[in-house]
């Protein structure tokens, strides 16, 4: 069984963006916001997840996240506006 990897986008309460990948994007904001999650969100709440999409396998997920990571916060601001249910549809080739 081949799991579907996501990527997501949380904000935090300074506006800062902070891009992950997860196969269970509710578990994974959950653990965040407990402080399970990542270091550089802690104590960083509240956490408001702002936009989530599928990547496809986790390759493809880790490539998406790096490509996000390298953008600049208004491009990031972008993504979020869009709201785009798939990355393809902003960049078609990866």
């Amino acid at each position: 069984m081949t799991l579907s990897w996501h990527i997501y986008l949380i904000r935090t309460a300074a506006g800062a963006l902070y891009t992950g990948v997860t196969t269970d994007v509710a578990r994974r904001l959950a653990q965040h916001q407990r402080g399970d999650g990542a270091k550089a969100l802690r104590g960083k709440g509240p956490l408001i997840l702002v936009y989530h999409c599928p990547a496809g396998d986790r390759g493809a997920a880790l490539r998406w996240e790096y490509r996000i990571k390298r953008l600049t916060r208004a491009q990031k601001e972008l993504l979020v506006a869009s709201q785009s249910p798939t990355l393809e549809d902003i960049w078609p080739s990866l």
